[in-house]
């Protein structure tokens, strides 16, 4: 099993298998829009930006089960990172990260790559890098600079 296996919805809902994204380094992330990390959108977009086309994609997935830091609607939520941090990645339908309704997809990732404090996400913006055969390699905390990531980025695109 990989992240092949799954579906998640754009933010028109409509359903998108992650296949699509075969043979493609990814970051996964949840976000959320009234965050004070929030400003890590701008990291992200510039990681985006340099790598873009090198098979390379950000997939952000908002998330409001942390101090309910996430706007309502998914257009008020694309509005705010385009407006806000030019923000041109994809960015999903609002969905949940932890407890029993969490996302098929998020309890695959935690299954795979604990935190340094179990397997729940435990903020917005909790990063996981997967490779182009969609293995989850890496797991970053939501405090680490999505720069952080950059360098095994640039390993997993080689």
């Amino acid at each position: 099993m990989n992240i092949y296996s799954f579906k998640v919805k754009d933010n028109m809902e409509k359903e998108i298998s992650l296949e699509n994204y075969k043979g493609k380094t990814l970051v996964i992330v949840n976000t959320a829009s009234k965050c004070g990390l929030t400003p890590q959108f701008e990291e992200l977009e510039i990681l985006y930006k340099k790598y873009k086309n090198e098979n390379f994609e950000i997939l952000g997935f908002p998330c409001s089960q942390f101090a309910k830091q996430e706007l309502h609607t998914n257009k008020e939520i694309q509005d705010f990172c385009q407006i806000n941090y030019g923000v041109t990645f994809k960015v999903f339908d609002k969905i949940n990260v932890n407890g029993k309704n969490a996302h098929p997809l998020y309890k695959y990732l935690k299954q795979e790559k604990s935190g340094i404090f179990g397997k729940a996400i435990k903020w917005n913006f909790t990063k996981f890098l997967i490779d182009k055969n969609g293995n989850v390699v890496e797991r970053f905390a939501p405090t680490d600079s999505p720069l952080k990531m950059e360098e095994k980025i640039k390993e997993l695109i080689k």
